[in-house]
């Protein structure tokens, strides 16, 4: 199977790289680069093509990627100075106010 060959993905997978692609293309990236970026994805995900027709193959689609959310938390912010955490928090507080304003009058 030539390299860039798709015929292995199932209909989820490919469903799930269109998805993420277009989220990149809207953040700005060009068509191209999204899409590689969405493919190499999939395969982190997934572990590449799951259709039959190797050893092994056709195993579940879990989202590991997608799992690592929680771990990441927090690190971030620790690394951050007391300074722009705060003018963070601020921002945030000064936004959901913002909000809150603009639905009251509905």
């Amino acid at each position: 199977m030539p390299r860039g060959d798709k015929s292995k993905y199932t209909d989820k997978q490919e469903r799930k790289a269109d998805h993420i692609a277009e989220g990149y293309e809207a953040r700005g990236v060009s068509e191209k680069e999204a899409e590689r970026r969405a493919w190499a994805t999939v395969n982190k995900d997934d572990g590449g093509g799951k259709k039959a027709g190797g050893s092994g193959r056709g195993k579940s689609t879990g989202h590991p990627a997608a799992h690592k959310g929680g771990e990441k938390g927090g690190e971030a912010s620790a690394n951050r100075s007391a300074a722009a955490r705060s003018a963070s928090a601020k921002k945030a507080a000064a936004t959901r106010k913002r909000n809150a304003e603009h639905h009251a009058h509905h």
